[in-house]
């Protein structure tokens, strides 16, 4: 049967997260009831990617579906997004990939942008996609100490309670901090991430950026591979899923055919 990937950006805040739970409306869910609306195909299975926490947002999101017959991939992106009107879902591309391809498994690297909004004045525009920070945080020196991170570390520290990962061992493969305006922007790469780790890191960061941490103080919370060691974890909403690496790509053929550059959700600027 053929299958598809699929290219999501959607809005958390009204979401328990991407996975299907008993408590509440899921990304997931709404995904595979267009499906199944638009298609007629029952008990339909969208697996992702990354299973972001309530609130958290996506640019670049990928899926996976199997479908019973052929879609024109064009028709099926079209189709999905008239079904999930009026959710805050929206498919940027589809593609017709190989049956082995699997987008949590076939993932080469996974991108996240936190924006946090640092000035006295509150969100207006932006409530609920970013986290205020009215104090003045030090982007130089926040991006300086988040260097020590960067490598493979045990991320005990960094790491939920809850998380179901079998090690707390990852390698971090770049983080950055920098001042975009009146933004404060953290971008994190990896191949996959702990439970909560990049809010868990960027809380700690903030610690740094406003005086009450050194650097030697984050290193040293790294090293001691203890949950207690971790500053406060930062909201979710401020988190986005921005892009996610395959090789190839599974949407390079469809940028001309679904009409945008299905390949390229780049960290913003503005």
């Amino acid at each position: 049967m053929p299958r598809y990937a699929l290219k999501i950006e959607y809005d958390g805040a009204p979401f328990v997260g991407w996975q299907r739970q008993a408590n509440g409306l899921a990304v997931q869910q709404v995904l595979e009831e267009a499906i199944e609306k638009l298609t007629g195909q029952r008990d339909v299975r969208v697996q992702g990617a990354g299973r972001t926490d309530t609130g958290v947002h996506a640019r670049g999101q990928v899926a996976h579906v199997t479908l019973e017959k052929d879609w024109p991939a064009h028709r099926l992106q079209a189709g999905l997004n008239f079904h999930l009107r009026p959710h805050p879902v929206v498919v940027l591309a589809a593609a017709r990939v190989e049956e082995e391809f699997h987008a949590r498994f076939s993932a080469m690297r996974r991108h996240y942008l936190y924006r946090i909004l640092n000035r006295p004045a509150p969100p207006a525009l932006d409530r609920g996609r970013v986290w205020h920070v009215p104090v003045a945080l030090n982007a130089g020196i926040m991006h300086e100490a988040a260097q020590a991170l960067v490598g493979r570390h045990d991320f005990t520290t960094f790491r939920a309670s809850q998380c179901q990962a079998e090690s707390p061992v990852k390698t971090l493969d770049a983080i950055a901090v920098e001042r975009v305006g009146e933004e404060i922007h953290i971008t994190c790469s990896a191949r996959s991430f702990l439970h909560n780790q990049v809010r868990s890191m960027v809380g700690s960061l903030k610690l740094v950026g406003e005086g009450k941490w050194t650097a030697g103080d984050l290193r040293a919370a790294l090293e001691a591979c203890n949950r207690a060691a971790c500053g406060p974890v930062a909201p979710p909403e401020g988190l986005y899923l921005m892009r996610v690496d395959y090789h190839p790509d599974p949407f390079a053929a469809a940028k001309t055919e679904n009409g945008i550059a299905g390949g390229d959700a780049r960290t913003p600027r503005t």
